[in-house]
């Protein structure tokens, strides 16, 4: 670690992260691309002559670093459609002609196609910037493709938020991928026209249509048939949620993403098949052009999707490295490849996926030489499982800490997961591409599709019976951003100790077990005085949270037998580290701190002798708003979502007559009173 400190370009990494993260949440950069230039421009004079000055070495290079920091800014900015003139939302107006061509399929939902979509053309102006479109279910419709051409006059909306405390962020996920609007879609409001340009994108489509339907044909189950599209095409759209579930369970759902994991696999075995080669004259270089080709081959084949090309394009950086016999080969060129990633695409700073891969990586280079050494075996067979078993754990001591932050849970038989599997996967990958060949090919060898299919079966089962074993499955951990950084500066210090045991790395230790300590005692303190009162936005029910400290009470109106597993409660206290109570009853009158909460539901009932009450109407009680204003004189007036939008409509317009506070749970969220 210490000799990537000295790597020029992991400083240049750090600046360029710290400029897109700024970038990103501050927009510190608002001026136009002009300004942006000659700002690029005057940072480049001043570093040339402070060159020139070799008495001021520190001031250039503080100059650089702040250089990089600004690069990071300015692709973040450069990147970002919204920054450019032709941005199709400033060109929109009612009843456009809008052109549309698919970029991406998406996982249909239950009511809906979904697809990523460049907006190429309104009316006569050439356009950009990508929209999320939701194409109605029916018989009737017809899907789409990527590269289709389509034309609407349908109205773009701004895409929805979280509507409750800790939610998965639909719009803040998709708006890290510079998709801000959504459109809905059916086939009466959009035609669809001629085929336009095609891309590698759409071609790559095709041909993956074309294999699947060749494996179709061949006598494979529906989960195995899905198993085979996300190993070898990246296309996980058809797994079911109990398939999916059993695998992150078991935690090998890495395995049905194709990452750095299969083409690191792909990668050895290339080169090992490929070994002879180096003997030629120019052989490394030769052979290094081979095994690119073929693995951004199989990146096609998968569909170039982000975490394809990430994964292909960090081994394109390791194998170029390689070819050049550098000592800290994979260090430098996951740097390197990271470096050049950011540069091309700076919003990949905030995919999980991207994050993953990279601290697996560097978890395995670091630690698992460690673990390696703590027991030598001389025999064969024991020593290649030490070795697999001690890859599992490197990995895994690289992610534990993200992979808690993001997911929560911790499959406690990972490395049985692993052990089973990981050795046979190579296997699996070539024996797959065959199977592919022999079915474009439309070779009759039914024995070998009935053996692979019987193979993929038996991982699928091998899978769910360790999934099953819930008792090593440890969930609702939860994990704070600032506690994640500093386990991560505990793993670091760790390592460094364990490698230099000097008295800096263990006061480095010690001083970082002792801010994750105060943390801890921060959050827990912090736990214990909060007091709040949650209406939250849950469609045609009802559900309102009292939290005292620790304790969270839910009093609603669900299925009691679904109560445990509702995400909106579960999703808090996970992320609140509390505990929860749930009481099927909603009563008609809440006491919380100073206020008194009442509540109005169906039947229409209410004290008239309440005053200065927040009142809360839910499943849209038959009363006249305005004499209950009158006559409670209520400091604020709630609807939640298990009311008609036609009566909130009008609930909202009678306030706003009145100037009453109003708060629709639907269009703001949960309502939340400290």
């Amino acid at each position: 670690m210490k000799k990537l400190l000295q790597y020029l370009p992991f400083h240049f990494l750090i600046c360029i992260i710290i400029g897109i993260l700024l970038q990103f949440h501050t927009a510190i950069w608002c001026y136009n691309f002009s300004f942006l230039a000659l700002f690029m421009l005057a940072f480049i004079g001043v570093l040339f002559l402070l060159k020139k000055n070799a008495a001021k070495k520190l001031y250039f290079t503080l100059t650089s670093l702040l250089f990089f920091i600004f690069i990071g800014i300015s692709i973040t900015f450069i990147h970002n459609p919204k920054n450019y003139d032709s941005y199709y939302k400033q060109h929109l107006t009612d009843n456009s002609n809008i052109i549309i061509q698919i970029h991406r399929v998406l996982k249909t939902s239950n009511y809906a196609h979904k697809y990523i979509a460049d907006v190429i053309q309104i009316d006569t102006k050439k356009t950009i910037g990508s929209i999320l479109i939701n194409l109605k279910k029916d018989s009737i419709s017809t899907l789409l493709n990527v590269d289709d051409l389509i034309v609407t006059t349908a109205e773009f909306k701004n895409l929805t938020g979280a509507l409750n405390p800790y939610q998965f962020d639909y719009r803040e996920y998709l708006a890290k991928q510079y998709v801000y609007q959504q459109v809905f879609i059916n086939p009466t409001n959009y035609q669809k026209l001629a085929e336009g340009k095609t891309s590698i994108y759409g071609v790559s489509e095709q041909f993956r249509n074309n294999i699947q339907t060749s494996l179709k044909d061949k006598g494979f189950k529906k989960e195995e048939l899905s198993v085979i599209n996300a190993l070898l095409l990246g296309q996980r759209k058809n797994i079911s949620k109990n398939l999916l579930q059993n695998y992150t369970n078991a935690g090998a759902v890495h395995i049905l993403a194709i990452s750095g994991l299969h083409i690191g696999i792909l990668f050895l075995l290339l080169n090992s098949l490929f070994k002879p080669i180096e003997r030629l004259k120019n052989g490394l270089l030769f052979k290094t052009i081979i095994i690119l080709i073929l693995l951004w081959m199989f990146a096609f084949i998968a569909g170039l999707s982000a975490s394809v090309v990430r994964a292909v394009t960090m081994f394109t950086f390791v194998a170029v490295g390689a070819s050049f016999k550098r000592k800290k080969v994979v260090e430098y060129s996951l740097i390197s490849s990271m470096l050049f990633l950011l540069l091309l695409k700076p919003l990949f700073l905030f995919d999980v996926g991207f994050q993953l891969s990279y601290l697996a990586v560097f978890g395995i280079i670091w630690t698992q030489p460690l673990l390696y050494n703590l027991w030598i075996s001389k025999f064969w067979l024991l020593d290649k499982f030490w070795r697999l078993l001690t890859v599992s754990i490197a990995a895994q001591i690289g992610i534990l800490p993200i992979s808690l932050y993001y997911f929560h849970q911790f499959p406690g038989l990972f490395f049985i997961a692993n052990l089973l599997i990981i050795p046979f996967l190579g296997s699996i990958l070539i024996g797959g591409i065959l199977i592919i060949v022999l079915a474009l090919l439309k070779i009759p060898l039914q024995i070998l599709f009935d053996f692979y299919g019987w193979i993929i079966s038996l991982m699928n089962k091998t899978v769910a019976l360790i999934a099953n074993q819930e008792q090593f499955l440890f969930q609702e951990i939860s994990m704070s951003f600032y506690k994640m950084i500093l386990w991560y500066l505990v793993i670091i210090f760790t390592y460094q100790f364990i490698i230099n045991k000097k008295a800096k790395q263990f006061m480095l230790l010690l001083s970082s077990i002792m801010l994750l300590q105060i943390t801890f005692i921060f959050e827990k303190n912090k736990q214990q005085k909060t007091c709040e009162l949650i209406v939250f936005n849950k469609g045609i029910k009802n559900m309102i949270g009292i939290r005292n400290g620790s304790n969270f009470n839910v009093l609603h109106t669900l299925d009691s037998s679904k109560t445990t597993n509702e995400r909106s409660i579960k999703s808090y206290r996970i992320h609140e580290n509390i505990n929860s109570n749930f009481l099927n009853k909603i009563p008609n009158i809440i006491a919380f701190k100073n206020d008194t909460i009442l509540i109005v539901d169906d039947l229409g009932i209410y004290n008239i002798g309440l005053q200065n009450t927040i009142v809360v109407l839910q499943k849209s009680p038959k009363i006249n708003l305005e004499r209950l204003i009158k006559e409670l004189n209520p400091k604020k007036i709630i609807a939640d979502a298990s009311n008609y939008k036609s009566d909130v409509n009008y609930w909202e317009t009678i306030c706003k007559k009145q100037k009453m506070p109003f708060y629709d749970t639907r269009k703001n969220g949960a309502f939340i009173l400290k």
